[in-house]
């Protein structure tokens, strides 16, 4: 048992996330912390929803994949918030989220942590944690975003699952990328606070608020990629993204290619000198 309590979970958070906080409800068990506040009215906006458990029995990632969460393993968390008006890019959010729980571990003394475009937290090569990001059109023409993190906390000595299988990743987990791992609580507070925080500087100012610090964490920059993309695949070098959040690859026969949305489906090893 990993005794996360609401109560604990509030009186860890940043003041501006706090004040913020509408709803934060934690399961036992539950299908999917996504599935489930998609299925619930919106929060109006300026206010949060946050659904909590550390045992997702049918999570979900990109294009149907399943998220793998074995009881008590890891934290799964879903932020409900409510744009008045969709902010432009929308989609990029996304990689905001990821840099945003990107520092939230670094607060945790998680200090080696990157990113795999679009979605993915890794560790020494290896799959960290996925974000999930979802809308659903309002009347009066608001969105309601949810945005959903799978954080492997502490997978059992010996336990080697693949986390959405395609794609080929080994799991590791927070425990041994940290000297002494955090309490449960302060965790889910960290990301609830980070993630708010991500939420209100992307409706200010967008992508552009955080494009800058994308290629500190980028782990693709340099690798051998296939990216599967509207019916074709782009095989090249990890380029970086550009101002919009679109991964850039670079190919022998193309030049250099723009992905604005597509999934990876082969990583190799860095270039040298990368």
């Amino acid at each position: 048992m990993n005794n996360l309590d609401a109560d604990v979970i509030r009186l860890n958070l940043g003041e501006a996330a706090a004040a913020r906080l509408g709803l934060l409800e934690i399961f036992a068990e539950i299908d999917s912390t996504n599935s489930y506040l998609m299925q619930q009215p919106a929060p109006v906006p300026g206010e949060i929803h946050v659904a909590l458990t550390d045992n997702q029995t049918a999570g979900r990632g990109r294009h149907g994949r399943t998220w793998q969460s074995p009881p008590g393993s890891g934290i799964c968390l879903s932020m409900a918030h409510t744009f008045a008006s969709p902010p432009s890019n929308l989609p990029a959010l996304t990689l905001a989220i990821g840099l945003s729980a990107i520092e939230t571990l670094k607060d945790l003394n998680a200090m080696a942590i990157q990113l795999k475009w679009p979605n993915d937290l890794m560790a020494m090569d290896s799959k960290l944690g996925g974000i999930l990001t979802e809308t659903q059109t309002q009347s009066g023409g608001a969105v309601m975003v949810v945005t959903g993190i799978g954080l492997n906390i502490d997978l059992n000595e010996g336990l080697d699952v693949f986390l959405e299988m395609d794609e080929g990743h080994h799991a590791i987990d927070l425990k041994s990328q940290v000297a002494e791992l955090p309490d449960w609580n302060r965790i889910a507070a960290g990301l609830v606070s980070g993630l708010s925080k991500a939420i209100v500087d992307y409706e200010a100012g967008g992508f552009a608020a955080f494009s800058s610090q994308w290629a500190e964490h980028d782990w693709l920059f340099g690798r051998e990629v296939t990216i599967s993309t509207s019916g074709r695949r782009i095989t090249g070098t990890g380029a970086g993204i550009g101002d919009d959040g679109a991964l850039l690859v670079d190919t022998l026969s193309e030049g250099r290619q723009r992905v604005i949305s597509g999934s990876v489906v082969m990583t190799g090893a860095r270039e040298p000198g990368l």
